[in-house]
C-alpha cells in the first residue's frame, strides 16, 4: 500500500536532460507495446500449506522459486517481472524459450518433490501464452497478461497448459507433446481461447540440476554453509532498516529500496530478485549471507535510514555472499523535506558505484573459472576484460570468445553487442580501415538490437556503431536516446553519446554530457574515454588550448592509444606550438611506430562533419603527417 501511494505522489520520470522531449513523445514512451510470451505460475494449495507452518512454507516457497525457477529464467533468457510469495510473472521474448524454462522448472519441480510426502510437497502450475503487452516502466499488464493468469488456473498441479498462439510457435520446435483441451471459457476474458496441455519426457529435459546442489537453507536453519550456484550474477536488495523512530517514514524506505531494484534490474549482465521476494524479510534481523543462500544470490544489499533534526542519513552496504566480505559501502544524507529528490539521488548515485564493484568481481571468477566449464556468459565477462586493456590483440581475443558465446547462445545479445563494440575498436582506436570492419560490425549491432529488446548495454553499443561505422549518427543516436532511458546511470551510455553528438557537431552538448559522465565516475578505468571526448568538442569548438589540457589526461591514462595521440598531435598544432616541439613529442609518442598518412585517417572520420574533418586534417597536415 505504502509503495502503491509512493507512486501515485511522484511525478512521471522525465525524459533525461540532455535531450528535450515533446509531451507526446513522453506519453509514447510510457505507453509502448510489444509482442511478449508471458508465463505465470502459481503454487497449489500454498494457503493450506502456510496454515500448518507459515514460516517454514515461506522460506521452501522463496527456495523454489530462486533456487529452480529463476535459473530456469535466466538460462532461457527471460526477465522476472514479479515475484510474489508463491509464483510470479515472467516475460520472454521468444515462446520457444518461455516453454523451455516453464518445463525446465516444473522438471526440477519433480527432483525436488521425489522425497517429500505428498501432502507437505509445493507444487506448481504454469500458463503460457503469446501475446500483445503493454510496457509501464518495469512491468507488463494487459489482456494477453490475464490471459496467461487464466490459463494457469486451468493447469493440473506440476503442469503447464499453454494457448494456441504459443503452440503455433513452438510446434515441432521442442521435445514435447501439446494435447490439445478444445476452447476454454475463461474467467474475465471475453473470447474462448484455444488451449493445449503440455506433456513431456522426463529423460529428454534434465533441466536445473539441483539435486547435486546443497539445498539453500530453510529460515532459520543453520544448515547449507554453501550457497547454490546460479548461472549469472545476482543480487537481492533487502529492506531497509527504518531506524528514523517514525512509522511513516516507512513509505520513503520501502519505495527507496524498489527504485534500487528498479533500477539494478536495467543492468543487462545482473539478476535481480523481485522485491516480492526480498520483502519476506521485512521487519525481521537477517545475517546477510544467510540470506544471500536462501534466495540463492551472489551479492546482497542492506541499508538504513537515521533520521537527524529534520535531516534523513541513508547507509548501505553490498555483501558479497561467497565471501561474507564487503564489496561497497557508502552513506547519503539529505533534507525530510526534499524527500522524493533525496530519494532519485541516492539511486542515481548508488547504481554507478556499485554497478562496477560486481562487476569486476564478477570477471575475475569467470577468469579463474577452467576453460572446459566455461558458458557463453563466462565467456562474455572474459571478452569484456580483454577489451578494458584497450590493446589490439586484446581486441582480436575478445572476437573469438564472443563469437564462440553467441553459437553458444544465438540469442545473447549483450554478445551481439560487445562484437559491434570491437569492430568499432578496430576501426577507430587502432585505425584499421573502417571499411573492413563496417560489414561484420553493422550485422552484429542488427543482431544486438532484433535479440535485445529491453538491453540498454545491447542497444547502446548497437547505435554506436551505427553511429560511427554505419555513419548514420542521427540513427544511432535515437538508439542511444533509448538505451539511456532504459538506464540513465549507465557511464558507457553518456560517453557514446557524447562522441555521437560530435559527430553531429553539437559541441556543447557533448561536453555536457562528457562532464555528467565524469560526475558520476571519475575514477572509472576508462575515465580517459571521456577526456579525450571533452578534448575533441573543444578541439572542434576550436578553443585548442582546453582541448590540448584535456587530451593530456587522457594521454597520461592511454599513450598507446593512436587516436588519443593523433588528437594530441592535432591539438598542439592548431595551437601553434612550435614546429620542433610538436615533432618532438611525435618522436617521443611514436617510438618505432609509424604515423599513418592523413588519407587512412580522413577514411575514418566519414561520420564527422565535413567542416570538423578538415579543421583536424588541416592541423595534421600542418603537423607534417604524410598524405
Amino acid at each position: 500500500m505504502a509503495s502503491d501511494l509512493l507512486a501515485m505522489l511522484r511525478p512521471l520520470p522525465t525524459a533525461p536532460t540532455i535531450f528535450a522531449q515533446k509531451p507526446w513523445e513522453i506519453w509514447l514512451a510510457h505507453e509502448q507495446r510489444r509482442l511478449a510470451a508471458i508465463l505465470f505460475v502459481d503454487a497449489v494449495r500454498s494457503s493450506w500449506l502456510m496454515g500448518r507452518d507459515e514460516s517454514g512454507t515461506v522460506a521452501r516457497l522463496l527456495n523454489h522459486l530462486n533456487q529452480r525457477l529463476a535459473p530456469a529464467v535466466v538460462r532461457r533468457g527471460g526477465r522476472v517481472i514479479r515475484l510474489k510469495g508463491d509464483g510470479g510473472l515472467i516475460e520472454f521474448a521468444s515462446a520457444v524459450d518461455a516453454l523451455s524454462a516453464a518445463i525446465d522448472f516444473q522438471q526440477a519441480m519433480v527432483e525436488a518433490n521425489r522425497d517429500e510426502p505428498g501432502d507437505s510437497a509445493i507444487v506448481f502450475r504454469a500458463g503460457l501464452h503469446l501475446g500483445d503487452v503493454i510496457v509501464d516502466g518495469d512491468d507488463i499488464y494487459g489482456d494477453d497478461v490475464n490471459v496467461a493468469a487464466r490459463l494457469e488456473t486451468e493447469a493440473p498441479p506440476g503442469g503447464i497448459i499453454i494457448s494456441r498462439a504459443v503452440r503455433d510457435a513452438v510446434q515441432g520446435r521442442l521435445k514435447a507433446t501439446l494435447q490439445p483441451l478444445g476452447d476454454l471459457a475463461l474467467k474475465n476474458i471475453v473470447r474462448p481461447v484455444r488451449a493445449f496441455q503440455v506433456e513431456w519426457s522426463a529423460p529428454d529435459w534434465p533441466g536445473i540440476d539441483v539435486a547435486s546442489r546443497p539445498a539453500a537453507a530453510p529460515a532459520g536453519s543453520t544448515a547449507g554453509t554453501s550457497p547454490a550456484p546460479i548461472e549469472k550474477a545476482s543480487i537481492a536488495i533487502l529492506p531497509f532498516k527504518n531506524m528514523t523512530g517514525d512509522p511513516e517514514q516507512d513509505y520513503f524506505v520501502d519505495g527507496l529500496v524498489e527504485d534500487i531494484t528498479r533500477a539494478l534490474s536495467r543492468i543487462s549482465w545482473l539478476f535481480v530478485v523481485a522485491c516480492g521476494s526480498s520483502f519476506a524479510y521485512k521487519g525481521h534481523a537477517v545475517d546477510a549471507r544467510k540470506v544471500g543462500r536462501e534466495l540463492s544470490v551472489r551479492y546482497v544489499l542492506t541499508g538504513s535510514v537515521r533520521k537527524a533534526g529534520n535531516r534523513l542519513r541513508i547507509g548501505g552496504e553490498v555483501v558479497d555472499v561467497m565471501t561474507g566480505g564487503p564489496l561497497w559501502a557508502d552513506r547519503y544524507e539529505g533534507a525530510l523535506e526534499d524527500v522524493f529528490e533525496l530519494q532519485d539521488n541516492i539511486t542515481s548515485s548508488l547504481i554507478p558505484a556499485i554497478a562496477p564493484k560486481v562487476l569486476h568481481v564478477e570477471i575475475e571468477r569467470a577468469q579463474a573459472k577452467p576453460t572446459s566449464s566455461l558458458t557463453a556468459y563466462d565467456l562474455y565477462l572474459r571478452a569484456l576484460a580483454l577489451l578494458e586493456k584497450a590493446k589490439p590483440e586484446a581486441n582480436v581475443q575478445a572476437l573469438t570468445l564472443l563469437r564462440k558465446a553467441v553459437e553458444l547462445d544465438p540469442n545473447f545479445s549483450s554478445a551481439y553487442g560487445l562484437i559491434a563494440t570491437c569492430h568499432v575498436n578496430r576501426a577507430f582506436l587502432t585505425l584499421n580501415p573502417a571499411e573492413d570492419e563496417r560489414a561484420p560490425g553493422l550485422e552484429a549491432a542488427r543482431r544486438a538490437i532484433e535479440t535485445g529488446h529491453e538491453n540498454a548495454d545491447a542497444i547502446a553499443r548497437a547505435g554506436f556503431c551505427i553511429a560511427l561505422l554505419g555513419e548514420r549518427p542521427q540513427e544511432g543516436l535515437r538508439h542511444l536516446e533509448r538505451a539511456l532511458t532504459l538506464n540513465p546511470n549507465s557511464l558507457i551510455i553518456l560517453r557514446f553519446i557524447g562522441t555521437v553528438c560530435n559527430l553531429l557537431g553539437d559541441h556543447p552538448k557533448a561536453l555536457e554530457v562528457y562532464e555528467r559522465s565524469l560526475r558520476f565516475g571519475p575514477m572509472h578505468a576508462e575515465a580517459w574515454v571521456s577526456y579525450l571526448g571533452i578534448a575533441q568538442a573543444h578541439f572542434f569548438a576550436r578553443r585548442f588550448g582546453e582541448s590540448q589540457r584535456w587530451i593530456d589526461k587522457a594521454l597520461a591514462e592511454r599513450p598507446d592509444q593512436g587516436i588519443v595521440g593523433i588528437t594530441k598531435i592535432a591539438a598542439m598544432s592548431a595551437s601553434d606550438e612550435p614546429a620542433d616541439k610538436v615533432r618532438d613529442f611525435i618522436s617521443e609518442w611514436l617510438g618505432t611506430r609509424r604515423l599513418p598518412p592523413i588519407r587512412a585517417l580522413r577514411a575514418n572520420m566519414l561520420a564527422l562533419r565535413q567542416v570538423d574533418i578538415e579543421l583536424f586534417v588541416a592541423a595534421l597536415r600542418k603537423a607534417g603527417l604524410p598524405e
